[in-house]
């Protein structure tokens, strides 16, 4: 299961044994789901119309996990995938979603600006990297505000700033780092483009030198997610069966990303949430908080619905076009 590199705060039976690593973003309540989903399709395993694939995947908090499962060709022969993902947004027993992009690409960068270090006191002597990265990080925000059109969803964000270690010392250099999101591959690729521009340019206004990575090693971009119609129906078809179609919320598109993008790159998919949020408790903080905390009554809610939507999707489409049936989900 994967990870967050943060400290966990809340002191309950579950609390991460490893310190500075948590089990946030419901990484562990999707993976007991996915089991609970196996026991079921297990005991009614003679009743099912097909194979059902059950992808444990790691890295997908960074590492592009996804798209290491599709290289390595576990997958060629399914023709439909789900995604489920807990959320304290919505209430114990809702499900949401929505047809069409659902979640944005998403990208990771991060810059070195380098100077000239010195005494605070005499910053003649100096080249400062903090007063140049400070106007970098000013001017990357003017690129969504500025450049984009208001109605195409983009988002900047410089999350990292690291630089110097002393009240009275200029230090040689600035590491800065953030993500860049957004729903079109073009808005992406230009995104991606003015970023490296800003940076280096506006280090140069400041007699320093700027280098940009994107990290595509270690954190491979991430498609947008865009859940695929048919699938969108059928999983309001389902859900509604399974937990009374007022209880299906449609939603807007989100600038959160996910690697399940590149499963649906490959082949039908559909994502969508499930809530956890108890009403007759306080509300429940966001799933990359150190206060995160997991409602076990979702359980139950998710094993089901993982469990019904395999074996009616097998079902189905065993009925509908029996001489060009791929029996794997």
């Amino acid at each position: 299961m994967d990870a967050l590199p943060m400290q966990e705060m809340v002191e309950w039976e579950h609390k991460s044994k490893i310190p500075g690593k948590m089990h946030a973003c419901g990484h562990d309540a999707h993976t007991t789901m996915l089991l609970g989903a196996a026991k079921l399709l297990k005991e009614h395993q003679d009743e099912l119309q097909g194979t059902v694939i059950l992808v444990f995947q790691p890295s997908e908090e960074g590492g592009g996990g996804a798209k290491k499962i599709v290289e390595a060709g576990v997958l060629e022969d399914v023709s439909a995938i789900f995604g489920l993902h807990v959320t304290n947004q919505l209430g114990l027993g809702l499900v949401s979603s929505r047809e069409g992009p659902l979640l944005a690409g998403s990208g990771f960068f991060e810059a070195k600006i380098s100077g000239k270090g010195g005494h605070a006191a005499l910053p003649q002597h100096a080249i400062d990297p903090i007063l140049a990265a400070s106007n970098i990080v000013v001017s990357l925000q003017q690129l969504v505000s500025r450049e984009a059109d208001p109605l195409d969803s983009q988002v900047v964000t410089v999350a990292k700033f690291e630089g110097g270690g002393a009240f009275n010392v200029i230090p040689d250099s600035v590491t800065i780092g953030g993500t860049f999101r957004a729903f079109s591959t073009q808005s992406f690729t230009q995104l991606k483009k003015r970023i490296e521009q800003v940076i280096t340019r506006q280090a140069s206004v400041h007699m320093c030198n700027a280098t940009v990575d994107f990290l595509q090693e270690q954190e491979p971009f991430n498609p947008p997610s865009v859940n695929d119609k048919g699938l969108h129906m059928f999983f309001k078809n389902v859900s509604g069966d399974m937990l009374g179609t007022k209880n299906y919320l449609e939603m807007q598109p989100l600038m959160g990303s996910e690697d399940f993008s590149f499963y649906q790159e490959s082949m039908p998919g559909h994502f969508s949430f499930v809530g956890m949020q108890n009403e007759a408790h306080s509300p429940m903080e966001s799933p990359h908080s150190p206060y995160f905390e997991v409602n076990e009554e979702v359980l139950p809610y998710g094993a089901s619905l993982h469990a019904s939507l395999a074996t009616r999707y097998l079902l189905d489409s065993k009925t509908s076009s029996p001489s060009n049936y791929k029996d794997e989900l």
